[in-house]
């Protein structure tokens, strides 16, 4: 069977999570693919794009973003595959003679609709336009074989919204792995909280520079770039505008928490890279977080700084640090790349077995 893996949306210096999510799947697939018989492609826009990638067969297609992106089955028909895997649910499918495999990541720009800055203004109001309404996603996801997604929380409200006809299969999110000598980790003497993440409305970080506010020798490090001004020089929080790989594990090592604020998210990435070295978490109480934390974490309403205050300071506790940090390395090690690479490739060997009995419909 012929593998197509859609890496368009890959980055080109720093990987985004969707772009991460791509390469890691297709880096994991890519051995238990050829372990079946199978052959695997990246399709890549962008040959810059391949300095993040694993070093695989490659093909050129236009930009996720071009306006060829509705017939870009024609570009891909050319290229003899069998099924083609896609990170994202907005593929074209028009004419596409080869199965189809869309992921939906999730749902949360209906109820928070301000799209990406670092999109051009006419894909930000398209962008706006798709969220309005759900007939655009239900029609972009049954243009798809099947459809997978990357927690149940998604698949559950894709399927109180009836947003596709097709099988939902859950291939989740993971981390990358920890450092082989990570250490058993005892509770810091300093109180540095990390925060990794964007500064969309959404992920709600006033809520966690509010809730250090009342806690007296604490420290809020906000890691990611784009934290807007007005953090900067507020007591207690430190704005890094970006920080290493190896800077990011160095923090995380010595953290007294990772805290998260989001009303939604997707998953959670941040959560599984500070459990898996052992750093406990403390996060807003939502459905996503639960499944991916389960009971490893401290959780509070997500717009009362005072609840996450108060959650922070219960594990200055050693004891409930300590059972914290232990529970979180046991629920990282239920997510890794390969298991989800062989969750995906299940997927694929039923709907490339199908394509290869009879034409897919397209569109």
């Amino acid at each position: 069977m012929r593998i197509l893996v859609d890496c368009r949306y890959t980055r080109l210096e720093h990987h985004d999570g969707i772009s991460r999510y791509g390469a890691r799947i297709t880096e994991a697939l890519a051995p238990l693919a050829a372990a079946h018989g199978h052959e695997l492609t990246m399709l890549i826009s962008d040959k810059a794009q391949l300095a993040m990638l694993p070093d695989l067969p490659w093909a050129l297609a236009s930009g996720v973003t071009s306006a060829r992106e509705p017939w870009v089955a024609r570009q891909i028909n050319a290229l003899g595959v069998d099924v083609v895997f896609t990170p994202m649910q907005t593929m074209g499918g028009s004419g596409r003679r080869y199965g189809l495999v869309k992921t939906l990541h999730d749902l949360i720009y209906y109820r928070n609709r301000t799209p990406p800055r670092d999109l051009n203004p006419a894909i930000r109001l398209l962008w706006r336009l798709y969220h309005l309404a759900w007939w655009p996603q239900r029609m972009l996801l049954n243009q798809a074989d099947e459809v997978v997604t990357i927690s149940e929380t998604t698949s559950s409200l894709m399927t109180e919204h009836h947003l596709t006809k097709r099988r939902i299969s859950i291939v989740p999110n993971a981390a990358d792995p920890a450092p082989a000598s990570a250490h058993v980790r005892t509770q810091p003497a300093g109180r540095d909280l990390v925060y990794m993440g964007s500064f969309m409305p959404y992920k709600n970080v006033e809520t966690l520079v509010r809730a250090v506010a009342l806690l007296p020798g604490y420290r809020l490090h906000l890691l990611s770039k784009g934290a807007p001004a007005h953090y900067r020089g507020i007591e207690n929080v430190i704005v890094h505008d970006g920080v290493s790989d190896e800077e990011y594990a160095e923090l995380l090592d010595g953290a007294f928490a990772l805290v998260h604020a989001s009303l939604e998210e997707g998953f959670g990435i941040p959560l599984l890279e500070a459990m898996s070295v052992g750093t406990p978490v403390v996060l807003s109480d939502t459905p996503i977080f639960r499944e991916v934390a389960e009971d490893a974490a401290s959780y509070f309403p997500a717009r009362d700084a005072a609840a996450a205050a108060a959650a922070i300071r219960g594990l200055e506790d050693p004891d409930l640090w300590a059972a914290r940090s232990e529970a979180g390395r046991v629920v990282a090690s239920k997510y890794s790349w390969k298991a989800s690479a062989a969750a995906l490739l299940d997927v694929l060997e039923r709907v490339g077995a199908h394509s290869q009995r009879s034409q897919p419909r397209g569109g």
